[in-house]
């Protein structure tokens, strides 16, 4: 079980995977920093310690520490106030705990494949916002993994992983190299790869599965463009969610949401990540 160790020394070194998280170019998970992993109130906390993601500590006020599970973790967690907390975090922090953790390798792509029956496949989602979004609808909705093509943020960022409330640390994800032509990895497992545009042409998504097969792959592109040429012209076939006259998209944390409704929460099982596809 974790150590509790009571500090109220804001200059304490024992508290420097949670320092100055507000300050852009000192904050440990930024990229090309130092990798770490920050799961930032109680829900993602437990989330984290309940993933393989290696914990290192724990930072909180008393009361939310002593609520957590800590039963077989091996990482000291650090006790203080929340004055003393917010100086060494660099804001008030209101979820009153922290967890940090590093970051393992990533699954291998063919991995991811091998045991899906529907995937996400995101061109140039670079809102942390909207990833963690995504991320999230993917664990609630039944999707087996993500998979990140150029342009994508890091969802391992403190705030994809807070806005996914920890989901991102349960769904498996991987870059997928050779855009687009990584999508042939796809083809050759079975899946048909289907890119989520407005335009005219594209089929409408109602239906999709049952037209296609088991294995779907659901490509989003960016808030805005939405995907490229260049991504849509290599999907086997472009879909559409229908929508009234005069409204033409979504924001693409909803779009992901109504397609994985649509594509995976219907099956039955659960998806690698041990998660159970709800059937409400």
């Amino acid at each position: 079980m974790a150590e509790l160790i009571f500090t109220e020394d804001p200059e304490d070194p024992r508290l420097d995977d949670f320092r100055d998280l507000s300050t852009a170019d000192r904050r440990p998970d930024r990229p090309g920093g130092r990798g770490l992993v920050i799961a930032e109130g109680a829900v993602v906390v437990e989330r984290m310690l309940a993933s393989r993601y290696p914990v290192r500590a724990l930072l909180g006020v008393e009361r939310r520490v002593r609520d957590l599970d800590l039963s077989g973790v091996d990482a000291p967690a650090y006790v203080t106030s929340a004055e003393t907390m917010a100086s060494v975090v660099g804001f008030h922090l209101n979820r009153g705990v922290l967890a940090v953790a590093d970051r393992p390798a990533p699954p291998a792509v063919s991995e991811i494949i091998a045991g899906a029956q529907v995937l996400a496949v995101l061109e140039g989602v670079g809102d942390h916002e909207n990833l963690g979004s995504i991320f999230r609808n993917a664990s609630a909705l039944g999707v087996d993994g993500v998979l990140l093509g150029p342009g994508c943020s890091d969802p391992l960022y403190r705030r994809s992983v807070r806005v996914s409330m920890g989901h991102v640390l349960r769904v498996p994800f991987a870059p997928l190299d050779g855009w687009p032509d990584g999508l042939n990895l796809l083809r050759e497992s079975g899946f048909t790869v289907a890119a989520l545009t407005p335009r005219p042409g594209s089929v409408p998504l109602r239906g999709l599965r049952e037209k296609v097969g088991e294995r779907v792959a659901l490509m989003l592109g960016a808030e805005g463009p939405g995907l490229t040429e260049e991504a849509i012209t290599a999907a086997d076939l472009a879909v559409r969610i229908e929508m009234v006259p005069g409204v033409d998209s979504l924001n693409v944390a909803t779009a992901a949401a109504v397609a994985f409704h649509e594509v995976a929460a219907t099956r039955g099982g659960a998806h690698p990540s041990g998660i159970p596809i709800s059937r409400r």
